[in-house]
């Protein structure tokens, strides 16, 4: 499997992925365009958010920080959390166990 030749899907408005599903884990590989909001939400799933490029303003735990390229964030379960994307961003997600819905 290579990476571009994955397809992309629109997941949202201004959220383009391409998402990779193993046994228990799904890997997500985000474009997301400028001024694209995550609205506040929460998921059974651990999520390891990692930055490629660009910069997101993100919310969770009560706490609002501007990440950028090389920025790691750890989301642990049933956390509340949001953000939107500053400038076009590439964002590369970890989930367990598997995001059905995407």
């Amino acid at each position: 499997m290579e990476l571009d030749k994955i397809k992309e899907r629109e997941i949202m408005p201004g959220f383009h992925g391409k998402i990779i599903n193993g046994d228990n884990i799904t890997w997500a590989f985000w474009r997301i365009d400028e001024g694209s909001e995550l609205p506040e939400h929460k998921h059974i799933h651990e999520q390891i958010m990692h930055v490629i490029d660009g910069k997101i303003k993100f919310t969770f735990d009560g706490k609002t920080l501007v990440h950028g390229p090389g920025s790691i964030v750890v989301i642990p379960s049933n956390m509340p959390h949001s953000g939107v994307a500053l400038t076009q961003c590439k964002i590369m997600d970890v989930f367990t166990p598997v995001r059905e819905d995407l």
